[in-house]
């Protein structure tokens, strides 16, 4: 089953459950995977498409709850987070801190980068491999911290 079909269910129980940020958050995907379609003129979305929007509505969630904390509104940030954690389901499997820095190492090895001036090259191929696995923020400080070592 498609991504949008599987979130059309889900919108059909969070409804029937009266789920309003289930509800909300799903809504909010659906919107931006049919926008998506739209400015790519197609029919259906690649499943790293998919992946890659569905991570773009983690991220800005995650830092809506943090401007929300720094501006001591609690309730508002919990309110994202719990969207986050709804559309966290849709996503791959995220990799622990020790998977992830398992993954750089090889990269680096393959790559013979030796020092700062090969992050970029190694921070691209790494995205390109652990897309919807890893967070790009987690990737590049995981690069950073291996590079400088």
């Amino acid at each position: 089953m498609s991504l949008e079909k599987t979130i059309m269910e889900d919108i059909k129980t969070a409804m029937k459950a009266k789920d309003k940020v289930a509800l909300e958050s799903l809504r909010a995907v659906k919107t931006a995977l049919s926008y998506a379609k739209t400015e790519a003129q197609v029919d259906e979305l690649s499943e790293a498409d998919e992946i890659s929007i569905l991570q773009k509505q983690v991220k800005m969630r995650k830092e809506a709850a943090e401007q929300f904390t720094s501006q001591g509104r609690d309730d508002m940030a919990e309110k994202e987070l719990q969207q986050v954690t709804v559309i966290e389901k849709f996503l791959p499997q995220q990799l622990s801190e020790e998977e992830l820095a398992a993954e750089i190492t090889v990269i680096i090895q393959q790559e013979g980068a030796s020092g700062m001036k090969d992050m970029g090259k190694v921070v691209g191929i790494a995205n390109k491999k652990l897309a919807g696995r890893a967070e790009g923020k987690a990737i590049a400080g995981e690069v950073k911290k291996q590079l400088n070592a």
